[in-house]
C-alpha cells in the first residue's frame, strides 16, 4: 500500500528501496517488521551525529516550542552563534551565509566569484574551471559547474563560463585573463571517493593566490569532522577563499552554508534564502557541533577513525576477488570494486544481510558511517558485509 501511494504520487527522481523505516538509534536503523540495519551511509553523509540523537532531539523541540522562524529580516540569535562557532573551529577570518543545501550553498560561492570579477579590476572576469569528475549540485548552475557531462543531458542551455579540467595539473594552464575562480572538492564524493594529492592542492593554492584566482571548496560531504578536521581544508593546510558546507552539519534538518574571507562582497539584496539559517536548524546545527567537537577535542572521533579504517583495510586484503583498491579519508571511504556488475550485487546483497551501502563513480563502494558510530556496530556491519561477500562467491 505504502510503495503503491510512493509510486503513484512522488515524482519518479530516485531508483528507491521500498524498505520502511520506522525509528533508529545512533547508527542502526529499523524497518516496520524491526529488522535492524547497520546504516554505513548516514543518509548519504547527512546523519553526522547517528539517529535519534537525545542531545540534538531535545534542541530541536526546545527550540520548536519557542520560535521556529521569522525570517532572515530579523535577528537570529542562534544563527549568529552558529556562524561564530564555525569561523572559530576552522580558524579562518570569515563571514557565513546560511541557505538550505549544499547545492544552494555552491550556487551563493559561484556568485561571490562572479561579483568579485565584476568588481576587482579589468578585465571583468566570470570564467570557474572545475574537474570532469565533478559532483557541485543539481540546480541548473551547480549542474552546469558539475564537471560530468552525462548529467548535463536534457538539462541545458545552462550559463555560461565553466571550464572543465580532466586532472589537477591541467587546472593552472586553464587559468587566464577571464579566470575569476577555481572550484574543486578535496574528497570527490559522487565521483568515487577519490582524495586529491595534498602537495598538487597545496602548489595550486600558492599559485591561484599569485595570480589573484579565487579557490573554492566545497566541503558539502567532507566539512564537519567527516575527514577528520573541522574541514578537509584544515586537513589540506590550505585558506580557501570560499567554502561550501552542508550535509552533516545539522544532522539532518535542512542547511547549507558559504563562508568566505571576501567578508563584504555582497550588499543587502545581492544574494538572500527565506528559510536559509533560521531558528530550528541554526539550533540543530549548534547543537550537533557542540557533539562533534567534544568527540574531536576527547580523541574520541580519531579513535572511532582509525578502528573503522583497519577494519576496511583488513577486510580489502581478505577479499582481492572483489576489491582492488581502499579509498577515502577519515569516515568518508571506499572500496574500489573490480565490476560494476559485482558492485550492484554487494549492494544488494548487503542489503538483504542488513547493512546499507552507497554507490559512487562507476565501481565504488561508498561508506559514510555517522561519525559516533560504536565500534559494536562496527563490527556487525562488517561481519554482516562478511555474509554479503560470502553469498556472492
Amino acid at each position: 500500500m505504502l510503495e503503491q501511494m510512493d509510486k503513484e504520487y512522488v515524482l519518479h527522481t530516485y531508483g528507491r528501496n521500498y524498505v520502511n523505516f520506522k525509528h533508529g538509534k545512533n547508527a542502526t536503523l529499523y524497518d516496520e517488521n524491526n529488522k535492524d540495519y547497520i546504516d554505513f551511509t548516514s543518509g548519504i553523509g547527512v546523519v553526522s551525529i547517528g539517529h535519534s540523537n537525545d542531545i540534538l532531539s531535545n534542541a530541536i523541540c526546545t527550540q520548536a516550542k519557542n520560535i521556529i522562524h521569522v525570517s532572515n529580516l530579523f535577528l537570529i540569535e542562534p544563527q549568529a552563534e552558529l556562524a561564530k562557532k564555525m569561523v572559530e573551529l576552522c580558524g579562518f577570518d570569515m563571514r557565513v551565509f546560511f541557505a538550505n543545501s549544499g547545492a544552494e550553498a555552491n550556487e551563493g560561492a559561484i556568485k561571490i566569484a562572479r561579483k568579485y570579477g565584476e568588481v576587482e579590476g579589468e578585465p571583468k572576469r566570470y570564467k570557474i574551471i572545475t574537474l570532469e569528475n565533478s559532483f557541485h549540485g543539481r540546480t541548473i548552475t551547480a549542474l552546469k559547474a558539475t564537471g560530468q557531462e552525462k548529467m548535463h543531458n536534457f538539462f541545458g542551455p545552462f550559463p555560461d563560463g565553466f571550464v572543465y579540467a580532466k586532472d589537477m595539473d591541467e587546472v593552472l594552464g586553464l587559468c587566464d585573463d577571464k579566470c575569476v575562480a577555481v572550484m574543486l572538492e578535496l574528497v570527490q564524493g559522487e565521483g568515487g571517493v577519490e582524495p586529491q594529492d595534498k602537495e598538487k592542492i597545496q602548489h595550486l593554492a600558492k599559485r591561484l593566490k599569485e595570480k589573484d584566482i579565487l579557490l573554492i571548496v566545497d566541503e558539502v560531504q567532507t566539512g564537519i569532522y567527516r575527514t577528520g578536521e573541522f574541514f578537509a581544508s584544515n586537513l589540506y593546510e590550505i585558506e580557501p577563499d570560499i567554502i561550501t558546507v552542508a550535509k552533516g552539519l545539522a544532522g539532518g534538518v535542512p542547511i547549507g552554508a558559504v563562508m568566505t574571507n571576501l567578508k563584504d562582497i555582497f550588499s543587502p539584496g545581492d544574494h538572500g534564502s527565506t528559510f536559509g539559517g533560521n531558528y530550528l536548524s541554526s539550533a540543530a546545527a549548534n547543537a550537533v557541533l557542540k557533539i562533534l567537537e567534544n568527540d574531536k577535542t576527547s580523541g574520541k572521533l580519531d579513535e572511532r577513525m582509525l578502528y573503522f579504517s583497519d577494519k576496511l583495510n583488513k577486510f580489502a586484503k581478505n577479499h582481492k576477488e572483489f576489491i582492488n583498491k581502499v579509498v577515502g579519508l577519515g569516515l568518508m571511504r571506499g572500496l574500489r570494486i573490480n565490476s560494476s556488475d559485482n558492485l550492484t550485487k554487494i549492494i544488494n546483497e548487503s542489503f538483504q544481510e542488513g547493512v546499507l551501502l552507497l554507490k559512487a563513480g562507476r565501481n565504488t563502494l561508498r561508506f559514510l558511517p555517522p561519525l559516533t558510530i560504536s565500534q559494536e556496530e562496527i563490527d556487525l556491519g562488517f561481519e554482516r558485509l562478511e555474509n554479503a561477500f560470502k553469498n556472492i562467491s
